[in-house]
C-alpha cells in the first residue's frame, strides 16, 4: 500500500505511522519537520507547509496514492484545498474529524454514527460538521472516495488525559497530587467517558485504508470501555503513588470564570456522559478490539512522563487559577454557614 499522511506525528497518527511501516506500507508524510523525532525509520518524509499549495501540487506532481489521510484539518477551506489537489490522485482519502461534533446534549447516551451532529456549544466542532458537509457532498456530486473518521479522547504516553486543565498540558495537574493540593474534576465526577489508546485506534484505522467498504461511510473509533471522571483522577493518583484530594466544581462555573474554553471543552464534549458504539467499525474491520484497559495504559503513561521530564510542563498560571476557584467555592460555603 502507498498511502500519503497530511501531518503523521502528533497524538493520533503517531502509532498509526509507527505500525503501518512496521508492516511494510510505503508511507509519505507531509509536515513541516517541527517534530521528526515521531517520525518512524522509513517513512518518507516531505517537509513543506500544506497551506502552500502551488508547493505541494508540485512536489506531488506524477504521484498517485492508495490512500491519503489528512489528520490536520480543522476548517472546511482546508478540504477544499485537499480536493483540488487529490481528486483523481487517491483511491481513499480519510478525513479525521471528531465525535464532539455528536449532538450535545445527547437525546440517546448511546452513540452511534447515526447520531445527529449538532454541538451549539463548540465551534471547533461545529467546524468539524461543515467539513463533513463539504466531503460528503464532494462524493456524491464527483465522486471523491471518502472516508470520514471520528475519534474521542485518544491519548499515548506523552500526555496524561483529563478534563480540566490549563493551555500548557496536563502535568500541572499531576504535580498538584504529587504536592497533595486539591485537584478540580468537573461536576460531580459520575459521568461516564471513553478514552482509547492510540495503539488501539491505530488498529482499528489501518483496517479502514484501503477498504473498499469504508467508502462514503463515516466510522467511529473509541475503546468500549466507559469510566466516570472520578474513577479517571483515581487511577492518576494511585498511578503516581498519592491520595486524591478532588473538589468537584460545576461545568458552567468553571466556564464562567475561566479564560480557557471551557464551554467547548467541558459543556460542548467533556461533561457529558458518552457511550460509543462501535459495531460499525468491528463488522468493516473485524479483527479491531482495543485491548489497552484504561489504568493499564494511563499507568504507562504516568511512568513514561514521570522518567522524562522533558514532558513535564509547568503551568503555574493555571495552578494559581486552580487555587483561586477553590478558595472561593470555600469562602461561599462558610458564609452560608455563618
Amino acid at each position: 500500500m502507498k498511502a500519503l499522511f497530511i501531518g503523521g506525528t502528533g497524538t493520533i497518527s503517531s502509532a498509526i505511522t509507527k505500525q503501518l511501516v512496521e508492516q511494510g506500507c510505503e508511507l509519505y508524510l507531509i509536515n513541516r519537520g517541527t517534530k521528526s523525532d515521531r517520525v518512524p525509520e522509513g517513512a518518507h518524509v516531505i517537509q513543506a507547509d500544506i497551506q502552500d499549495e502551488e508547493h505541494i501540487a508540485k512536489l506531488l506532481e506524477g504521484m498517485t496514492f492508495d490512500v491519503v489521510a489528512d489528520f490536520i484539518a480543522f476548517q472546511p477551506a482546508q478540504l477544499e484545498r485537499d480536493f483540488r489537489l487529490f481528486q483523481g490522485k487517491t483511491k481513499q482519502f480519510i478525513f479525521i474529524s471528531s465525535a464532539s461534533a455528536y449532538q450535545t446534549p445527547l437525546s440517546d447516551y448511546r452513540i452511534t454514527e447515526g447520531t445527529p451532529l449538532s454541538n451549539p456549544y463548540w465551534q471547533y466542532s461545529r467546524d468539524k460538521i461543515e467539513c463533513e458537509d463539504y466531503l460528503l457532498k464532494q462524493y456524491r456530486d464527483n465522486g471523491f472516495p471518502i472516508t470520514i473518521v471520528r475519534p474521542s479522547h485518544t491519548y499515548d504516553e506523552r500526555s496524561i488525559p483529563l478534563g480540566v486543565h490549563g493551555s500548557k498540558g496536563t502535568w500541572q495537574v499531576a504535580k498538584r497530587m504529587l504536592e497533595n493540593k486539591p485537584v478540580i474534576i468537573h461536576g460531580d465526577g459520575t459521568s461516564l467517558w471513553t478514552m482509547t489508546h492510540n495503539r488501539d485506534f491505530a488498529k482499528a484505522f489501518i483496517g479502514l485504508m484501503g477498504n473498499i467498504h469504508a467508502i462514503g461511510e463515516s466510522v467511529q473509533i473509541t475503546s468500549d470501555e466507559s469510566v466516570t471522571w472520578n474513577q479517571i483522577y483515581e487511577i492518576i493518583a494511585d498511578a503516581l503513588g498519592v491520595k486524591l484530594n478532588a473538589v468537584h466544581v460545576a461545568s458552567s462555573f468553571l466556564d464562567a470564570c475561566s479564560t480557557e474554553d471551557y464551554r467547548g471543552g467541558l459543556l460542548g464534549d467533556k461533561a457529558n456522559t458518552v457511550v460509543f458504539d462501535n459495531s460499525k467499525v468491528k463488522r468493516l474491520v473485524p479483527e479491531f478490539v482495543a485491548t489497552t484497559r484504561l489504568d493499564q495504559g494511563l499507568r504507562e503513561t504516568i511512568h513514561y512522563i514521570l522518567a522524562h521530564p522533558e514532558h513535564q510542563t509547568e503551568d503555574p498560571e493555571f495552578d494559581q487559577w486552580c487555587d483561586k476557584v477553590i478558595n472561593a467555592l470555600d469562602a461561599a460555603a462558610r458564609a452560608i454557614r455563618e
